[in-house]
C-alpha cells in the first residue's frame, strides 16, 4: 500500500486499436508539485482523464486518495482544470464561480470570500460581472483556473493552465501554486512551457505512451548531462527515436 495522493501503476489505455498509454507508472505525494511534460499528442490529457475516471483504463490501476475514480465523494477534495473550458457563457464570471462553488459544497457564508480570493489570484476581479461570452480566450482560461482553485482543494489537477496567459500573471499563478504546495496540498500539472517544468518538485517525461523519466528537475539535468529541462526533453526524445 502507498500513501500517494495519485497512484498510477502499469496504467494502459487504448482507443480502438491504438494504445495511447502503454505502461504508465506515476505517483503524486502529499505536498508536491508534479509536472507532466511531453510532445503534443503524447497522452498527457489521457493520463489525467484516466486517473480521474473520465476514461476507463484498459489495464493497470489508477487511484486518487486511495480510491478508484470516479468517486463523487472525492470531488470536493479535487480541483480540476481541463484543457477545454467548461464554462456557461451566458452567465457572468461571478455567476460561473458561484455555481461551481455550490457544486463543490462550499458553505454559503464562505462563497463570497472564496470567489474574491480566486479572482484576485487570476487577475479577474474587475471582469467578474461581465458575461463570459465577451471574455477573450485568455480570460476564459483564467476563469477555469479560478474555478479549480475554489474551496482550497487538497489536490489540484491542471491541464495546460497557463496557455494564453501573460508572463507576469503566470508568475503570480505559480506563486499561488507554491503556497498551495507549502500547505501540504498536491498538484499535478501538464505544461508545454519548459521553464514552468523547472518550477515543479518532480517532472515526469511522457514519450511513446510511457513515463520514460521521473525525478526532480536537478536530478534529471544531471542524469542527461544538460542544463535545462528543455534540453532533457530534447535529448530524451532523440534517444527514444
Amino acid at each position: 500500500m502507498t500513501n500517494a495522493i495519485i497512484d498510477l501503476t502499469h496504467l494502459v489505455k487504448k482507443f480502438g486499436k491504438q494504445t495511447v498509454l502503454k505502461d504508465i507508472n506515476l505517483q503524486v505525494m502529499s505536498g508536491e508539485i508534479v509536472g507532466l511534460i511531453g510532445p503534443s499528442g503524447a497522452g498527457k490529457s489521457t493520463v489525467i482523464k484516466t486517473a480521474l475516471g473520465m476514461e476507463l483504463a484498459d489495464g493497470g490501476s489508477a487511484t486518487v486518495f486511495g480510491k478508484v475514480m470516479p468517486n463523487r465523494q472525492l470531488l470536493a477534495r479535487i480541483g480540476y482544470m481541463a484543457q477545454t473550458d467548461a464554462l456557461y457563457e451566458t452567465l457572468s464570471g461571478r455567476e460561473n464561480l458561484k455555481f461551481y462553488a455550490q457544486m463543490k459544497g462550499i458553505h454559503k457564508s464562505e462563497i463570497s470570500d472564496s470567489i474574491s480570493h480566486v479572482a484576485d489570484v487570476v487577475n479577474l476581479a474587475d471582469d467578474l460581472d461581465k458575461r463570459v461570452s465577451g471574455y477573450s480566450g485568455g480570460m476564459m482560461r483564467r476563469l477555469s483556473l479560478a474555478i479549480a482553485l475554489l474551496g482550497n482543494p487538497e489536490l489540484l489537477i491542471l491541464d495546460e493552465p497557463t496557455v494564453g496567459i501573460d508572463p507576469a500573471l503566470r508568475r503570480q499563478i505559480w506563486k499561488e501554486l507554491n503556497a498551495i504546495r507549502d500547505e501540504e496540498r498536491s498538484i499535478l500539472i501538464t505544461t508545454h512551457v519548459m521553464d514552468e517544468a523547472e518550477l515543479c518538485d518532480k517532472v515526469a517525461l511522457l514519450l511513446g505512451g510511457k513515463v520514460i523519466a521521473f525525478d526532480e528537475p536537478v536530478v534529471l539535468k544531471m542524469q542527461y548531462k544538460v542544463d535545462s529541462i528543455e534540453e532533457v526533453f530534447l535529448k530524451a526524445e532523440g534517444e527514444f527515436k
